[in-house]
């Protein structure tokens, strides 16, 4: 639970209410992916480039954590 305080306390140098809900959604996004097994990292590099490669709109729930993660091991079995 310390990760979560520290990075509560950090927020609020977010610099304006927009940047603080940019940094809260981030911050969800990272916990979420450690809560499930991904990587924040390998998994955030690859969802931005998947985005930026024109992943359609219509699937965009085969991009979150607890989906992504059964998508790796189906890759890795095939």
């Amino acid at each position: 639970m310390r990760p979560i305080a520290l990075n509560r306390k950090n927020a609020l140098f977010a610099g304006s209410d927009g940047g603080a809900e940019h940094w809260a959604v981030i911050a969800s996004l990272i916990e979420t992916c450690k809560l499930n097994g991904v990587e924040p990292l390998g998994y955030l590099a690859d969802v931005l480039t998947r985005i930026v490669n024109g992943h359609p709109n219509s699937q965009i729930d085969d991009l979150l954590p607890w989906v992504y993660i059964n998508k790796l091991e189906l890759k890795a079995v095939a």
